[in-house]
C-alpha cells in the first residue's frame, strides 16, 4: 500500500480523475471545520483509504492536552474512519502559545515518563491507538541519555501506541548528529512499525560544516531510497507514504513518486 499526503491544491484535481492510488495521508487539522474541505475529504474517502497525520496536538508539552483539540479529532475520526492516526515525538506550545513547529525532546526518563502518559490519555479519549512519528533532529541535549530508537520503543511498550518511521528523519537525524542511519533501522523490530513516510530535505552550507533541513521540499533522495529498501527486508511490506509540502510539484509528480514506493513494495512481497 503506497500512497500520498494530499494538499488542498491537489484535492480538486485527484476528485475529478481518481488516480490510481492506494492510500491518502491528511493533515488532520486542515479538516476539523465543517466547510468544503472537508467536505471534500469525505468524497475522497468514499474512493481512498484515509491516514490522519496530526501537526498540532504537542503531546510533549508541559501543557495539558487541548481537550477541544481532542473532541475535533475524534469527530474527524468519526466521519473518515481512518486506517491510522498519527502523532509527532514532539512538543510545538507552552503556556498556551504554540509555536509553528515541531519541537525536540530531551532523551531522558522523566520526558519519557511524561510523553508515555500524554500518548496513554490521547488514546484513552480517542478511543484507539496512534501512531508516533520519529522527528528530524538539528542538535542534541546535552542531558539526553537514552538512544531515540529507544525512547520510541519504550513509548510502544509502555501506551501500545504503534511507530511512523519517516526514513527522510531518520537519514537527517544521522547526517545532522552523527549517528549510523542503519543501526537506527536495525534497532526497530518490524512489528513495531505500521507506517513508513518517505519525503524530502535541503542540504545548508555553513562554515562549520553541513546542515540538512527536513522541509519536505524535494524527492526523496537516492540515499533515503536505499534505507528504505533496506527497511523494508528488515520489516516487510508496510504501508508507504510519499510527503511533499513545500514546492509543491504537479500532482502527477507526486503520484510517480508513490508508485516507485509501489514498486518497491511488490519487490518486496515477492521475495517474502
Amino acid at each position: 500500500m503506497a500512497g500520498i499526503g494530499l494538499r488542498s491544491p491537489h484535492m480538486q484535481e485527484l476528485l475529478n480523475t481518481l488516480p490510481d492510488v492506494d492510500l491518502l495521508e491528511v493533515h488532520a487539522e486542515n479538516y476539523f471545520g465543517a466547510g468544503k474541505a472537508t467536505e471534500d475529504l469525505l468524497t475522497a474517502r468514499l474512493n481512498y483509504p484515509i491516514s490522519l497525520h496530526g501537526v498540532g496536538l504537542s503531546i510533549g508539552s508541559s501543557d495539558e492536552i487541548s481537550r477541544p483539540h481532542l473532541d475535533s479529532l475524534q469527530r474527524l475520526i468519526y466521519k473518515t474512519e481512518p486506517l491510522f492516526v498519527s502523532e509527532h515525538l514532539s512538543w510545538g506550545s507552552i503556556d498556551g502559545v504554540y509555536f509553528n513547529d515541531l519541537l525536540p525532546l530531551p532523551y531522558t526518563e522523566e520526558a519519557l515518563d511524561h510523553f508515555c502518559s500524554r500518548v496513554t490519555q490521547t488514546q484513552e479519549i480517542l478511543g484507539r491507538q496512534i501512531l508516533i512519528e520519529n522527528p528530524s533532529s538539528y542538535l542534541r541535549y546535552q542531558h539526553s541519555t537514552i538512544p531515540e530508537w529507544d525512547f520510541l520503543l519504550t513509548i510502544r511498550e509502555r501506551s501500545g501506541a504503534g511507530l511512523l518511521l519517516d526514513i527522510n528523519n531518520v537519514y537527517v537525524s544521522a547526517r545532522n548528529l552523527h549517528f549510523d542511519p542503519e543501526e537506527y533501522l536495525a534497532s526497530i523490530p518490524g512489528d513495531a512499525v505500521e507506517e513508513i513516510h518517505l519525503g524530502g530535505h535541503t542540504v545548508k552550507t555553513f562554515s562549520e560544516g553541513e546542515l540538512l533541513i527536513d522541509d519536505h521540499g524535494s524527492p526523496a533522495c537516492d540515499e533515503v531510497w536505499a534505507l528504505y529498501i533496506q527497511a523494508l527486508t528488515r520489516w516487510g511490506v508496510t504501508p508507504t507514504i510519499v510527503e511533499w509540502d513545500t514546492d509543491l510539484p504537479e500532482l502527477s509528480r507526486l503520484l510517480l513518486e508513490s508508485e516507485l514506493a509501489r514498486r518497491c513494495l511488490e519487490r518486496q512481497r515477492a521475495v517474502a
